[in-house]
């Protein structure tokens, strides 16, 4: 099975409680069916795929999840760390 890990989650509620930055980032949403809850984090059935979630102590609702509930998860991408590779090539000229 194809299983997306969503570690932003966790660095959203870390990051936006001590940045004022992390507000500023885009929200998206996901509905499916928790499949299993783990102590850090849980996996949601979204029918076609499986995507697991990392939690901390910020993520409201963690402690009421169980496998089999229909919920929506409401996250944000937020990068953690981004390393520098140098500049980008130019493409050749045709000639």
């Amino acid at each position: 099975m194809r299983m997306k890990s969503i570690a932003a989650l966790a660095a959203t509620a870390i990051l936006g409680s001590a940045l004022g930055w992390a507000a500023a980032a885009a929200s998206y949403q996901k509905t499916g069916v928790v499949k299993e809850v783990a102590a850090d984090s849980f996996t949601l059935d979204l029918g076609k795929e499986e995507w697991r979630f990392y939690t901390d102590g910020g993520t409201a609702g963690k402690d009421a999840l169980k496998a089999g509930d229909k919920v929506t998860v409401s996250y944000k991408q937020v990068a953690t760390k981004v390393e520098s590779k140098g500049a980008a090539k130019a493409p050749a000229k045709k000639k």
